[in-house]
């Protein structure tokens, strides 16, 4: 966000999205639980102004977020028109002198207010490149397509846990160089870069994309339903995926889906082909 902003002034959707990764910094340091980081998230996405985006961080410790929200200004009340024209007759200089430079240097015809010649509308032979990276993660083809974005990123699928929403996911894998640290990337279409925070003692790597991945879909699908959960009263849905508590099972992911709702939430806990170990009724 610019300077001088206030809290009135519209967001535009870079603010949401820098909110969204304070947010998802303070999801991974432990600042906020999962229902309270997506009902944030959610409110975030719809939030209309600066001042509504500032309230929904301001009770956070956000040092180590990758990026940081200004302080916002008090609307200015008034100003004088001489203040104003000669703003104003700054402007027309600064933009003359754009010009004039603009055109000493790329300019090819006898005068810098000639555009007829643009050289950015020349042909210049490049051809456009679609990026097509996964989005609808609750989807067979996203779910699996975001385990090959980590596979690209990484070498691997290895990590702490991952949460996994409908549009983006974070991750949790190990420090490379310092064993009692962990790192935390955003997935939106690719990953951002980690914020690095404290290693749990009981944390575990383990193969994250070791489960049935279309079986765990076509649970997450009807998990409103089996919660009894109205669909249209669902305000977020979210994928677990943490290292297994069962000593039998070493190693093995442990699936939960979560649903939420203005009138409760609920989980399902599952293994990792799909079976049920435990329906968590609202």
């Amino acid at each position: 966000m610019a300077p001088g902003q206030t809290p009135s002034t519209r967001a535009k959707d870079s603010d949401r999205t820098d909110t969204c990764q304070i947010l998802d910094t303070a999801l991974a340091e432990g600042q906020l639980s999962m229902s309270e980081h997506a009902d944030r998230v959610k409110a975030a996405t719809n939030a209309a102004t600066l001042g509504e985006l500032r309230a929904l961080v301001a009770d956070l410790q956000t040092a180590n977020a990758p990026v940081q929200l200004p302080d916002l200004r008090s609307p200015r009340r008034s100003g004088t028109r001489a203040g104003w024209g000669i703003r104003i007759a700054t402007a027309a200089v600064l933009v003359l002198a754009g010009v004039g430079v603009g055109w000493g240097l790329y300019g090819n015809t006898d005068s810098p207010l000639s555009f007829t010649a643009d050289p950015g509308a020349k042909p210049d032979g490049v051809a456009p490149v679609v990026l097509t990276p996964p989005r609808q993660l609750h989807s067979l083809g996203g779910l699996s397509g975001l385990f090959e974005q980590m596979r690209t990123k990484f070498g691997d699928t290895a990590g702490y846990r991952m949460v996994v929403y409908p549009d983006y996911a974070v991750l949790d894998r190990p420090d490379p160089g310092d064993e009692r640290r962990t790192l935390s990337y955003v997935y939106r279409g690719g990953w951002d870069d980690p914020s690095s925070g404290a290693r749990g003692s009981d944390a575990t790597v383990i193969d994250l994309a070791a489960f049935d991945v279309k079986a765990i879909v076509g649970v997450l699908r009807g998990a409103p339903e089996s919660l009894n959960i109205k669909p249209g009263d669902v305000t977020s849905t979210y994928l677990n995926i943490d290292p297994a508590r069962d000593p039998t099972t070493p190693g093995a992911p442990a699936i939960s889906v979560n649903v939420s709702s203005d009138f409760g939430s609920g989980y399902i806990a599952l293994n990792p082909d799909g079976s049920v170990k435990r329906i968590n009724y609202p």
